[in-house]
């Protein structure tokens, strides 16, 4: 009887286990997404300032006046606090997840079966 209880609490041991490490996996899982997710907007808002202004500091034959090196050094310090902010609340993400049971709900998708009626051939 004692080996009955033993693979008993070995198995609810067991399903414990598991569960805490699904429930890390799925902790894991959303801050790697969230810090995905702030990279691409610290990134397209870089880009979407070069693109617009990017003519400000740049010239077609690579020599720049003053006043296009002055607006050159200037996006270069709004690009790194930009990038400095970003990756400060990139960091942040997993403090604030600590603070949570988080547990990914798996997309399912449950598709119903009509049965056809049978024609025949006639």
């Amino acid at each position: 009887m004692s080996d009955l209880h033993d693979i008993v609490k070995n198995r609810k041991d067991y399903k414990e286990v598991r569960e805490n490490k699904y429930k890390t996996d799925s902790r894991d899982r959303l801050s790697k997404i969230l810090k995905k997710k702030i990279q691409t907007t610290m990134i397209g808002a870089l880009s979407s300032i070069e693109e617009n202004l990017g003519f400000l500091w740049e010239s077609e034959d690579g020599s720049l006046t003053d006043q296009q090196k002055a607006m050159k050094e200037l996006y270069n310090k709004i690009r790194s606090e930009i990038l400095d902010k970003g990756n400060n609340q990139a960091r942040n993400i997993d403090a604030e997840l600590a603070q949570y049971d988080i547990e990914w709900l798996k997309f399912n998708i449950k598709i119903p079966v009509i049965p056809q009626k049978e024609t025949t051939d006639e």
